[in-house]
């Protein structure tokens, strides 16, 4: 008998009414539960800002940036999908317009288009199909692709024409549409109001996309006249009108609230995929130890640049999360400006917290600040992990407190500093642009015996995720040794140092790399859970 060709299913995400609705939670948790009935799954994140790449977007506008393993600097919403969904993402995984219109322009000025007008459709819309398309192979039987920005977006519809375009060309039971909304509660008139999807859909329709799939995001709970109201006017049958209420406690909720109301049976089921059994007893446990810890609360003080939003910390905040899932402890997490302790001190802001962390970041502004962190860290034996220019914050800490090395700096901050503890990367000396050009992706280090890192990886080499252009200069090592620092992994190639730690100190740990990258519920990573365990010693 002969085999059918393999067919790789497609699932297209888009938002309607405001931004930040959830879509990137949304696609992960669909990404899971799919996963967990045994189809591999491969996420995407279609953006239509401008920029190539998230890497030059200030935290403050687009919150953090994501690095993946093969060392794209991509939009945060990845991180969900590699910590939800348990997939693994790529360069593939993040198209922006920047992008997308580069390639047809790079190619049309190689005479890829001679005698023609290079216009929207076809040329950009082919080329965003293409991005879609690169998800396709034989071991991928689902790929989710996620559409940034809302509907109505200008700068959205050659993507929205694009993924018209691609579900017609493979066929109904091959792709269909999702479509994430909001039904907002009106405290005054005390009831939910459905036009705003209504319209949002009416927009969608118009470019010829009807949603297979409603997913209304709202803060009460529809009763059965709202959903046949959005049914109704929306054309989508009643039993896909799929309610994602607020969730109370945790982002790890809503994919067992979408199980519950059979979303990814329904999914299935149109795509024509046998509907397999759902195993997700693990993450049933990890959510009741999360959501019911037994053993108290610890806080930890995490003093950055970026503190007025949230989400530019985000793979920070969820790594301490699962270190606490990993040690049935709740996780305060007290938010300090460094900023703000320049001005204030250490004492008011940091006192009784049971860990500090310092996470990295870029340029001069609120470094005093993490600097006088690291110092209270160590010398009140505070439990303490370092991230990036926050390594790089306690190796400048250390030289001027500890060595005696005045005016120690990075020349980041002071490029004329007489002890230049942190200096640019050699190969970072001859980059002038700024985009891609840092020191991106997996790396190896090997650990040193007897030190925290080893015992906390419980491997004596690792490969971790790296974002920087500033290293540990080496011609401070012995020095800085002979006080008290341990230089506890090293780059086995470069001999760049990657991580650093305090002998005389009950938990002091920085590294150069981006631990929180490589975290998720259910693999807590080594060092933040070492972290939570050094804080919970404390706080007895």
């Amino acid at each position: 008998m002969k085999k059918l060709p393999h067919v790789t299913k497609h699932i297209f995400i888009t938002g309607g009414v405001v931004s930040s609705l959830g879509k990137g939670i949304t696609a992960a948790s669909l990404g899971l539960l799919l996963a967990r009935r045994g189809y591999r799954v491969r996420m995407q994140k279609l953006d239509p800002y401008l920029n190539v790449d998230a890497g030059t977007m200030s935290p403050f506008q687009h919150g953090e940036v994501y690095v993946t393993a093969d060392g794209s600097e991509t939009d945060l919403d990845l991180g969900h999908y590699e910590r939800i969904a348990g997939v693994a993402c790529t360069r593939d995984s993040n198209f922006t317009t920047g992008r997308i219109y580069s390639a047809v322009i790079a190619r049309e000025r190689q005479g890829g288009y001679l005698g023609k007008t290079v216009q929207v459709v076809p040329h950009i819309t082919d080329e965003i199909k293409a991005a879609i398309n690169s998800l396709d192979g034989d071991d991928v039987d689902i790929a989710i692709t996620e559409i940034g920005g809302t509907v109505g977006d200008i700068e959205s519809l050659p993507f929205l024409e694009a993924i018209r375009e691609y579900r017609q060309a493979i066929g109904r039971q091959n792709g269909l549409f999702i479509h994430l909304t909001l039904v907002p509660f009106i405290k005054a008139a005390g009831e939910m109001k459905t036009k705003p999807s209504q319209q949002s859909v009416g927009i969608l329709r118009t470019i010829g996309i009807i949603p297979d799939i409603l997913v209304c995001r709202c803060e009460q709970h529809l009763t059965r006249e709202h959903r046949e109201k959005m049914a109704l006017f929306c054309n989508v049958e009643l039993n896909l009108v799929i309610e994602e209420i607020d969730v109370t406690h945790s982002i790890y909720e809503v994919p067992l609230d979408l199980a519950r109301q059979s979303m990814d049976v329904y999914i299935l089921e149109m795509l024509n995929l046998h509907v397999r059994p759902l195993a997700m007893q693990d993450w049933e446990a990890m959510l009741a130890t999360q959501l019911n810890p037994e053993s108290g609360t610890v806080e930890i003080a995490v003093v950055g640049k970026y503190m007025s939003l949230k989400d530019a910390y985000k793979s920070i905040y969820e790594a301490l999360t699962h270190a606490g899932i990993a040690h049935h402890v709740g996780i305060h997490i007290r938010r300090v400006e460094s900023e703000d302790i320049e001005k204030q001190g250490c004492e008011p802001l940091l006192k009784s917290v049971q860990g500090i962390l310092v996470p990295g970041g870029f340029g001069d502004r609120g470094i005093e600040g993490k600097i006088a962190a690291v110092q209270y860290a160590r010398t009140r034996g505070v439990p303490f992990l370092g991230i990036c220019l926050g390594m790089q914050c306690a190796v400048i800490e250390f030289a001027r407190n500890v060595c005696g090395l005045d005016r120690a700096n990075s020349t980041e901050f002071e490029p004329q500093t007489p002890h230049p503890v942190v200096d640019q990367m050699e190969d970072q000396k001859r980059q002038t642009a700024k985009g891609g050009t840092m020191r991106l992706g997996l790396f190896p280090c090997a650990l040193g015996k007897a030190t925290k890192a080893r015992a906390a990886y419980g491997a004596a080499e690792v490969a971790e995720r790296h974002r920087h252009r500033y290293e540990f200069n080496n011609r401070y090592r012995e020095k800085m040794e002979a006080r008290g620092m341990v230089f506890a992994g090293i780059n086995p190639a470069s001999r760049l140092v990657e991580v650093v730690e305090l002998a005389d100190h009950p938990w002091f740990v920085a590294c150069q790399f981006h631990p929180e990258f490589q975290s998720s519920p259910l693999h807590p990573h080594s060092l933040f859970r070492d972290f939570i365990k050094a804080a919970m010693i404390h706080r007895k």
